[in-house]
C-alpha cells in the first residue's frame, strides 16, 4: 500500500478515508508514471482543533485549514512553470505526511455542493502533488499544479472543482 492512514477523528473511519487516500495517492503517482509501490506516505485523519494546531506549529498560523502536507525532502522546481524532478527510486520510500481535517472538508463540500469523498479526494490529490514538489506560489507553477489535479480527478470521474 502507497498509504498508512491514522484517524484521529472517527468521522473519517465512517468517510472512508483509507480508500480515499490510498485511491488519489496512486491516482496522483500513476498520472506522473511513478511505481506507487517504491513509495510511502502517512495520512492523518483530523479535526480543526488538531489541525488548527499543526497550523500553528509549522506555518505559525493559529486558525483551521482543509489539507498540511510535509514532502520528506525539497523536490520544487528551479524555474517557474517547469515540473519538478520526480523522485529517484530507490532512495527513501517515504514521500512525505499529509493531515486533513474533517470539519474544515465538510464544511467546504457542502459549501462547494460536492461530496465529502470527492472534495476530500481533491485535497489529497493536491497534498501529493506538493510532497512531490509542485506548488502554487508562483503563477506558472500554480497552472501546473491546477492542471494535473484536473486531469488526475477526471481519471477518478471527479468534475473539475476549480
Amino acid at each position: 500500500m502507497l498509504t498508512e492512514t491514522v484517524i484521529e477523528d472517527k468521522r473519517w473511519q465512517a468517510a472512508g478515508l483509507a480508500m480515499l487516500a490510498e485511491r488519489a495517492g496512486v491516482a496522483v503517482l500513476d498520472h506522473l508514471g511513478l511505481d506507487h509501490a517504491d513509495w510511502t506516505i502517512a495520512v492523518l485523519g483530523c479535526d480543526d482543533a488538531r489541525i488548527t494546531a499543526l497550523n500553528a506549529g509549522f506555518r505559525n498560523r493559529a486558525q483551521p485549514t482543509n489539507v498540511l502536507s510535509w514532502p520528506s525532502a525539497e523536490r520544487g522546481a528551479r524555474h517557474p512553470g517547469d515540473r519538478p524532478a520526480p523522485p529517484v527510486s530507490g532512495s527513501d520510500p517515504e514521500l512525505g505526511d499529509i493531515a486533513i481535517a474533517y470539519d474544515t472538508c465538510m464544511r467546504e463540500a457542502e459549501a462547494a455542493g460536492r461530496s465529502l469523498a470527492d472534495h476530500a479526494t481533491h485535497l489529497i490529490v493536491h497534498a501529493t502533488l506538493h510532497l512531490l514538489g509542485y506548488d502554487h506560489l508562483r503563477d506558472q507553477d500554480a497552472t501546473l499544479m491546477e492542471t494535473c489535479e484536473v486531469e488526475i480527478l477526471g481519471k477518478l470521474g471527479i468534475a473539475d472543482p476549480y
